[in-house]
């Protein structure tokens, strides 16, 4: 009978002990399924941990976590010199879980980590943004990011994705949009933005489908803007079609370009990122990732 292949589970410190988790990877093992497992302490450690499986010749590194610590996982896997790397699993286990849900990816660890560790490897696009930091599924700036960001824990912990629109209605009052110029491949657009979604996946914010037609193996971004002439579509966004609302514009291209003359925050999976000017680069198939055979982000 041939030997299984090794992996690592990557663990972010805030899920060490979700006891379905534990109980999942001992199933595992028990099944003769080699199972490293690491927990995350400080920023860098996914990197030093990705480092010990190369060395002890893991064919998978798999992010347990939310949308950060996958994106953190994918963005050292991609930084890694060319050559055979280890293919990126999810077990999606943060408050929102945007990708995983886009992804069709399991809740149950058990299932999502069978997922991880047998599922067929597909090429994926990763986001550079000013040759600095990556992204694996959105973008958000805008009032939207101001609230993701302001969002307390002890309210994401209790209810989960729904406490950012709970918490974004609280904060109307301070609701105003960002001046910036946006360009692309045949896009161009000038105004006044409330929230953009630049989107190698589909939603952010807990739920909130900002860019519902993207793929993450196109080698193409999806854009939208609401505009600062309506309000609550910002946050219900999944009420109203973009054909149907004229303050909803779409674009998409390889990348994009936004400026503006004062300092905004984009929120790459929930890393922020502030200045005045960003550039954002698709990296065609940058990695390999386990995704279920259905996945909807796949073309």
């Amino acid at each position: 009978m041939a030997e299984k292949p090794l992996s690592l589970l990557i663990l972010n410190g805030k899920s060490a002990g979700d006891d379905a988790l534990r109980q999942a990877v001992t199933t595992l093992r028990e099944e003769g399924f080699p199972l490293l497992v690491r927990v995350t302490w400080e920023k860098g450690d996914a990197a030093r941990f990705i480092d010990e499986a190369l060395e002890a010749g893991a064919q998978t590194v798999i992010a347990g976590g939310g949308d950060g610590t996958i994106n953190e996982v994918a963005s050292a896997l991609a930084a890694l010199d060319s050559g055979p790397r280890p293919a990126l699993g999810i077990v999606p286990l943060g408050t929102a879980n945007d990708f995983a849900t886009s992804a069709a990816i399991p809740d149950e660890p058990e299932k999502a980590l069978r997922l991880a560790i047998s599922a067929k490897a597909t090429a994926v696009d990763l986001v550079r943004v000013n040759q600095q930091a990556c992204f694996i599924n959105m973008a958000t700036g805008g009032f939207g990011t101001r609230i993701t960001t302001e969002t307390p824990e002890k309210l994401k912990a209790a209810l989960g994705g729904i406490s950012y629109l709970i918490h974004g209605l609280l904060r109307f009052d301070t609701l105003k949009p960002d001046s910036c110029e946006i360009r692309g491949d045949n896009f161009h657009w000038r105004g006044e933005a409330l929230v953009i979604g630049i989107g190698n996946g589909r939603q952010a914010g807990g739920g909130q489908q900002l860019c519902p037609q993207a793929l993450i193996n196109d080698g193409l971004l999806e854009l939208r803007i609401f505009t600062g002439e309506e309000l609550m579509p910002a946050l219900l966004s999944t009420l109203t079609r973009s054909d149907e609302n004229p303050a909803i514009i779409d674009g998409q291209s390889a990348w994009f370009e936004v400026s503006a003359e004062h300092e905004m925050t984009f929120n790459l999976d929930g890393e922020p990122l502030s200045g005045s000017t960003f550039r954002l680069d698709v990296l065609p198939d940058a990695l390999q990732c386990r995704l279920p055979p259905d996945c909807p982000l796949i073309r």
